[in-house]
Order: structure tokens, then C-alpha cells, then sequence
């Protein structure tokens, strides 16, 4: 058993060399596309190893595989997009309900971050297939049971009664817990799903006592850690080499002042927060507490004590957001801050992991035409931001998780996904076809010199996210998919 921070720690950068696939020049179509064509033979598992099997997404692969021109980029897609189904769900019906448990890859374990962000591409099939739907619905049913279990952990095993490897963090760890680190986004992903399924197919069944008192538990999280009056029943300390694996000042963090703001004490990318309100996490706080009111207002639902509590919490967050979230850049002018503590102090960067600042139209968090957010944009996405590289093998963002020098090619999907800039989106595909080094998929990071020096070979968001930008682009922007050179 690997967590994300042990397996880089102990495997280092993957080589790409062992699993590239072998060459062929074909000089027919070598001159129609006038580069030399490799054998792109397909990745995918073979179909009676496929975890699950939906005929609406394969003939979605099928369809917008003949938009695409490239050859390279057409068996990307093919092998990234279905990644998810084809190998990290567990479909199956437990006390009459379905139950998916949704692993994120090389780690066997369910983020339920990653597990939203992996099945979010395939909701617009649901309609059109109904086996589809009772999987998400699936991972609804499971995300309620962890949030249940407990709502600070951010990570957990199918077997409720596993010990972690992490039992000693100093913490209050349960059986059935993989990881217990507070992050904001944890509980603010299964309510994005949940709303995300039913705004597709209209179905209210999966809102039913489970997964209210799932959500009555995240708005009591939310408001403990608020911090107005104390510092809550969370804290975490981990015996260990890694700056931030660990949380200062007895578990709890540095301080920061109640203005309204909720406290991260960990980050999408499961790195402890210097300063704890995470911006980009709070704004899509705001956002999900939004669905809630909505949900809770249908007739069916109606629960106007529920409707009230959210609505408060977000005009609470939405106060300290205006207040403390929004700083003057001496270069840029007004731009977010990526995390403040109420004081005053802001900290400026953004890191690759959802929510970020360069993610937050993607998220429905602001508008992507936003002057505020486009400002911000441009300071994220330069030599302004210390996690922003340009190498040899392209450019983008990476983090402190995988070190200096990392790219992490999420960062350049969502860059395009939230851009509106054609030439823009064609970059950002066209360095993504480099960084797969010729293995298929993406990664959760390259040098940014050398596309052979990734980490994690398996890393099923990356791969389905990849494959929900070349889906929205075959929407949004076909053209550019007819580009045989992109």
C-alpha cells in the first residue's frame, strides 16, 4: 500500500523508456500527414478485464475519434478518456442501493475528491445509458457513507474495517480511513456530483435520509471550521521528513483571525496550507453551498431550516471572501489571493490541484470572461507565480507535491478547458500529446525538460480529465481538432 507521498518518495521519477511503444514509419501516411506515424496500438485492458462497460461512452470515443486528425491524439483519447471504467471502479448493489467504490489509480484508496473529478467527464452520457447512472449514483450512495464515517478524512478503503498504514498520525483516525486530512474540497466535490447527476436526469431518488444527514454533517464541518469562537476538533500531526505532510502549532495550524472564511488545513494536492483559508477552495464552497439551497428547496426536498443554515454559511463566506480573498498585486493590480489568514498576509502562488485559481471557472466558481479572474490569470500562469515553469518540454504549473521543476499536464488541461483563446487551446492540447512519452496516458507530473520523467503511470483523474477536455473541445472548438499537425 502506497499513499500519493509515499509513492513518489519511494519510486522517484518513472522512466518512460520501458513502456514506450515501438515505432513505425509508414511512408504512405508519412505523406499524407507528413510526419512519421507510430502503431498506435490500443492501451485499453481487453474487454473481459474492464472494471465497466458503457456503450453510450464507447460510442462517444468512437464518434469524436473521427474529429480528430492526429493520429497520436485520437489513441490519447481512446486510451485516457474510458480510463476510469475500464480500471479503478467497483460497481455493485449492497442493501438494495448501488455502491461504487472508485479507487484513484495506483492507489487503492477513494479520494472523494478524485472520485467526483474522475466519473464528473461521463455525466453527460448518463441519459442515454441507464447503467451509467446507477454507477454515479453509486458513488454518491458511497461518498454519503464516508462523509458519515467521518467528514475530516479525505481518503478511504472499500472495507470499512481496514487499519490504515497511517494509524499513528496523531489525529483521531477510524478504522476504514485511509487518509485524514482536512481539506475543504473533500466535502464540497460529493455535493458538485450529486447536483451534477441530477441536474443531467432529474432524478431525486439518491437525496434520500443517508445522504441529508450527510450534508447536514458538512455544513456543521464547514461551520466548526469557521473558527469563530475556537479552533474546532480537528488537528493532525504526522511523524515525518516531509515539510508538508505536517501541520504546525499542535495539529491546529498557524492562526487566523474569524472573518467568515473556512479553514483548509491540507490542500487539493494533500499539502498542509501555509496559510489556512484556502481562496480557491472557499469559492467553490460558495458555489456548492449554492446547489444545496437549491436541492433543498424543491418540493419533494424541502427543508427550510437546511435552505437558511446554507444560506448563512455562504453569505458568511462570501462576506470574508470580499474582505480578506481579494489583494492588490504590485505588478498585476487587483488579483484572488491563493490563501490569507485574516491578518493580512496573503500567500501567492497556485498549485496544479482542483480547486485552484487557474481551475475556478471550470469549478462554476466565477466566470471565465471575469476581469478579476482573468487578471489573476495572468499572474498564475507566469514567472509571478513559483510554480509556474517553462522547459524544453513545455510549460505550466506544478506544486510543492512533486517538487521543483514539475508539470503537472492537469494544469494544462485545465488551462484550456477554461480558456477561450483558440491558438491558446491548441498549445496546450499539443503539449499534451508530448508529455504522454509515448506511454498512452498522462501523468501526475513531468520534469519540465524531460516528458521521461514523470510520476505515477497510473493516474486515472489525470487520464479521465484529458479526455473530458478533447470531448469539450470537439463541442466547443471542432476546428481544432481537424488540425492533423496540432
Amino acid at each position: 500500500m502506497q499513499t500519493r507521498r509515499k509513492f513518489i518518495k519511494n519510486t522517484g521519477i518513472l522512466s518512460a523508456g520501458l513502456l514506450a511503444v515501438q515505432s513505425k514509419v509508414f511512408a504512405s501516411e508519412s505523406n499524407i500527414f507528413n510526419f512519421p506515424m507510430k502503431d498506435f496500438v490500443s492501451k485499453r485492458p481487453p474487454l473481459a478485464e474492464r472494471k465497466f462497460t458503457s456503450k453510450a461512452v464507447e460510442a462517444a470515443i468512437v464518434r469524436i475519434k473521427k474529429q480528430i486528425a492526429n493520429p497520436e491524439l485520437a489513441w490519447l483519447f481512446e486510451n485516457c478518456f474510458p480510463n476510469t471504467l475500464d480500471t479503478t471502479v467497483d460497481f455493485e448493489i449492497i442493501d438494495g442501493k448501488p455502491d461504487t467504490y472508485v479507487i484513484t489509480g495506483d492507489i487503492d484508496a477513494m479520494w472523494l475528491r478524485d472520485s467526483t473529478a474522475q466519473i464528473w467527464p461521463y455525466l453527460p452520457f448518463v441519459k442515454e445509458d441507464a447503467k451509467l447512472g446507477e454507477l454515479v449514483k453509486g458513488v454518491i450512495n458511497r461518498q454519503a457513507k464516508c462523509i458519515l464515517l467521518d467528514p475530516y478524512a479525505n481518503a478511504f478503503y472499500k472495507d470499512f474495517t481496514k487499519v490504515s498504514e497511517w494509524k499513528n498520525d496523531i489525529t483521531k483516525m477510524k478504522p476504514g480511513i485511509h487518509e485524514r486530512k482536512w481539506e475543504i474540497d473533500s466535502l464540497c466535490y460529493p455535493i458538485r456530483l450529486a447536483h451534477g447527476y441530477w441536474k443531467q436526469t432529474g432524478d431525486t431518488s439518491l437525496f434520500d435520509k443517508k445522504w441529508k444527514e450527510a450534508m447536514l454533517l458538512v455544513l456543521q464541518t464547514f461551520k466548526e471550521q469557521q473558527r469563530m469562537h475556537d479552533k474546532g476538533p480537528y488537528s493532525f500531526q504526522r511523524e515525518t521528513a516531509w515539510a508538508t505532510d505536517g501541520v504546525p502549532l499542535s495539529g491546529y495550524g498557524y492562526p487566523v483571525k474569524p472573518c467568515g472564511l473556512i479553514v483548509s488545513t491540507f490542500r487539493p494536492s494533500d499539502d498542509s496550507t501555509l496559510f489556512g483559508y484556502l481562496i480557491p477552495s472557499n469559492m467553490f464552497a460558495i458555489e456548492v453551498l449554492g446547489y444545496l439551497m437549491e436541492i433543498f428547496s424543491l418540493p419533494e426536498m424541502k427543508d427550510i431550516d437546511l435552505v437558511a443554515k446554507a444560506k448563512e454559511l455562504q453569505e458568511q463566506v462570501q462576506k470574508g471572501l470580499k474582505e480578506n480573498g481579494i489583494i492588490e498585486h504590485p505588478k498585476f493590480g487587483k488579483i484572488i489571493a491563493f490563501e490569507v489568514n485574516g491578518y493580512g498576509s496573503f500567500h501567492m502562488m497556485d498549485d496544479a490541484n482542483v480547486p485552484s485559481l487557474l481551475s475556478l471557472p471550470y469549478l462554476g466558481a466565477i466566470q471565465p470572461n471575469n476581469a478579476l479572474y482573468l487578471n489573476t490569470r495572468k499572474v498564475v500562469l507566469s514567472e509571478n507565480n513559483p510554480f509556474f515553469y517553462n522547459g524544453k518540454a513545455g510549460e505550466g504549473i506544478g506544486g510543492p507535491h512533486t517538487g521543483a521543476d514539475t508539470i503537472w499536464p492537469m494544469s494544462i488541461i485545465l488551462r484550456a478547458i477554461t480558456s477561450v483563446d483558440e491558438k491558446e487551446i491548441s498549445k496546450c492540447i499539443s503539449n499534451l500529446i508530448k508529455t504522454n512519452a509515448d506511454t498512452g496516458f498522462m501523468h501526475e507530473s513531468f520534469h519540465k525538460d524531460d516528458v521521461t520523467k514523470f510520476t505515477r503511470k497510473w493516474f486515472a483523474w489525470a487520464n479521465t480529465l484529458f479526455g473530458e477536455l478533447i470531448v469539450h473541445t470537439s463541442i466547443k472548438y471542432p476546428q481544432i481538432l481537424k488540425d492533423k499537425n496540432i
